[in-house]
């Protein structure tokens, strides 16, 4: 995650910027950090480099707070469950993209198995050895 990917991302705010950005008392900041709300990266020397996001996110707890009248341990939670949110978001868009959903058709192997079949072939139906057949198929939902 240590990753740079934007220029939104890109840490390099100190943290008196950051807290004339965000309209802040540096200590602001720093307490923040200490609750895990908002987490700049470090330095070598340990010192804190915030982001643009950084600064958003700071806003949005500071709006929070005073305009939603939310305590601090509310908002962590908060921002917990958007950042869970957009990992399973980010999870299942990976699922959906690795089983490309709605151009695959799925049916039983001969081994029972559950095989991708190409859209358009014909299955055959496979006798058992007790004399019945089955067939089964099965499409994800288009959406």
């Amino acid at each position: 995650m240590g990753q740079v990917t934007g220029r939104e991302d890109a840490p390099i705010l100190t943290i008196s910027v950051a807290a004339e950005l965000a309209g802040m008392h540096p200590q602001t900041l720093r307490q923040y950090d200490r609750l895990g709300l908002v987490e700049p990266q470090r330095t070598r020397g340990r010192g804190r480099r915030y982001s643009l996001r950084d600064v958003a996110l700071l806003r949005e707890v500071q709006r929070l707070s005073q305009e939603e009248g939310i305590n601090l341990a509310g908002i962590k939670r908060i921002l917990d469950l958007q950042r869970e949110l957009t990992r399973v978001r980010s999870d299942l868009e990976y699922l959906r993209a690795t089983l490309d959903p709605g151009h695959r058709i799925f049916a039983a192997g001969p081994t029972g198995d559950v095989v991708a079949v190409p859209r358009g072939t014909r299955v055959r139906r496979v006798r058992t050895t007790t004399g019945g057949g089955a067939l089964v198929l099965w499409r994800p939902q288009e959406r």
